[in-house]
């Protein structure tokens, strides 16, 4: 699977591209709309920059609830540090701002993995109302651990996201946090993140309010599934989501043999290698019970030469 599109919604409202210099068709209200703001990755006739000023001077941003920052020049080469530095800068103008997503970049404009990106830490302080805030690309990530008290969804997307973004989101303190989402990758990517490193997720004592943790993407799939099985938030949450990752038939064991599922309203388990007789009982162990169990898009390893290769959903 590659990212081929770009997101159609943030913070509840549909996305809309902010239009380019030559482009004088009529704006939408400020507060209606998730506004994009992109140049292009390749040979850009105009840098993010400029075209984030042209969207201050065009639009009122003490009405913007959501912001997108999409494509930037050269962003398999220059980072967002820019584009973070603007944002920290002209907060003050936006006082309504509650969704916020860095990197709306894809496949063809920049594979994820090659998106360089920066400390995103500043964003957080800077908008003390945010609610929503998602960054995409792992390459030159940081995110220092930061308290915040309105941020209800964090989203960081990466075909590998460095361990010390992992330790910087663990050590924050999110106390309104229901949806964490963590594309944890592969290590030929930056994935580096051990089991261990989430421990602070599994116990759930930073985040009272979690009822969505998707720990998804990962090639140790199977560690976290066994982790899971036995920590202590899996009673609160709502939804869990493991997908997108090489869960085999051994993390589906854990997850039936460990704490009760059946309070879950649905379990994400998209994209997987787990064979057909784990499937039907792990369905039957939950449907049930009102359960949504999603085990679409089985996968089949590759064998060269008695040894098998899996792959998660979102690498490069």
């Amino acid at each position: 699977m590659t990212i081929g599109d770009h997101l159609s919604e943030l913070g509840g409202l549909p996305a809309f591209d902010f239009p380019g210099p030559k482009d004088a068709r009529e704006l939408p209200e400020a507060g209606s709309v998730a506004w994009r703001i992109s140049v292009d990755t390749y040979d850009a006739e105009e840098e993010w920059p400029q075209a984030f000023a042209r969207f201050t001077e065009s639009v009122d941003t003490s009405r913007v609830r959501s912001l997108i920052v999409g494509g930037w020049s050269d962003a398999y080469e220059a980072s967002s540090a820019g584009i973070v530095e603007a944002l920290v800068e002209t907060a003050p103008k936006f006082p309504a701002l509650r969704a916020l997503f860095v990197g709306d970049i894809t496949f063809e404009e920049c594979e994820v993995s090659w998106i360089q990106q920066s400390d995103v830490g500043p964003l957080l302080p800077a908008y003390p109302a945010l609610e929503v805030f998602g960054v995409r690309g792992g390459e030159g990530l940081l995110f220092p651990p930061v308290e915040h008290a309105a941020l209800r969804v964090l989203r960081l997307e990466a075909g590998g996201l460095p361990k010390e973004v992992v330790a910087g989101v663990a050590g924050s303190t999110f106390p309104a946090l229901t949806e964490l989402d963590l594309w944890l990758g592969t290590s030929d990517y930056g994935g580096d993140a051990e089991v261990g490193d989430l421990e602070p997720f599994l116990s759930g004592e930073r985040l009272p309010a979690l009822r969505r943790l998707a720990l998804r993407n990962s090639e140790i799939q199977d560690a976290v599934a066994a982790a899971l099985a036995t920590a202590p938030v899996v009673d609160r949450l709502e939804v869990l989501d493991l997908s997108m990752g090489v869960l085999t038939d051994e993390g589906v064991e854990a997850l039936l043999a460990g704490r009760p599922l059946t309070h879950l309203t649905k379990l994400d388990l998209h994209h997987h290698y787990v064979r057909e007789p784990l499937r039907e009982r792990l369905s039957a162990a939950l449907a049930p019970h009102g359960v949504e169990v999603d085990l679409g898009d089985p996968q089949t390893a590759d064998v060269d030469d008695d040894a098998e290769y899996r792959y998660v959903a979102v690498a490069e």
